[in-house]
């Protein structure tokens, strides 16, 4: 049960599952989903490409931990928590189109004064540019240690989780 005093923490996973690791935040969100429960105050978000759109979905958060494929100049499987203005400067740098109007959508959360507290968890790519569902094999073996840090980002903000059965 929702208390009314607990802050809404979403979980947002976002990228294009058709092009290898661009789905990275995707498969973490449904491999969270497939292995943890978490209160009603937190929400798993499969956002994939939907840019603007989560507009109305992210200005409902507290707090936003954001998943994705993240281009930050390192080798393929270094992984990055981002947060502050390394936000806005890290999306820009990624010229991808969900990134793009995912930075808008937080833009516009500023104009309505309702910005969520917000982390960026993610790794550097290996191909976000062949047309394949699979992820790379580097990347696919960076879900687990992406869903540590997720955990990790719970523990913070002092939220209970289990893991399933």
């Amino acid at each position: 049960m929702k208390e009314k005093d607990s802050p809404h923490i979403m979980i947002l996973g976002v990228g294009n599952i058709l092009f290898r690791d661009e789905g990275f935040g995707i498969r973490v969100i449904e491999t969270l989903q497939e292995h943890y429960e978490f209160p009603e105050n937190v929400s798993l978000v499969d956002g994939g490409v939907l840019g603007v759109s989560l507009l109305g979905v992210i200005s409902e958060a507290d707090y936003l931990i954001v998943i994705d494929a993240i281009r930050n100049k390192g080798r393929a499987g270094d992984l990055y928590r981002l947060e502050g203005q390394a936000v806005p400067e890290r999306i820009r740098a990624k010229n991808s189109l969900h990134q793009i109007d995912f930075l808008e959508a937080l833009t516009l959360c500023q104009a309505l004064d309702k910005v969520p507290e917000t982390v960026i968890l993610g790794t550097e790519p290996e191909d976000i540019e062949t047309l394949d569902l699979e992820l790379t094999p580097v990347i696919r073996e960076k879900i687990e240690p992406v869903i540590d840090m997720v955990l990790t980002e719970m523990d913070r903000l002092g939220v209970s989780y289990r893991k399933k059965n």
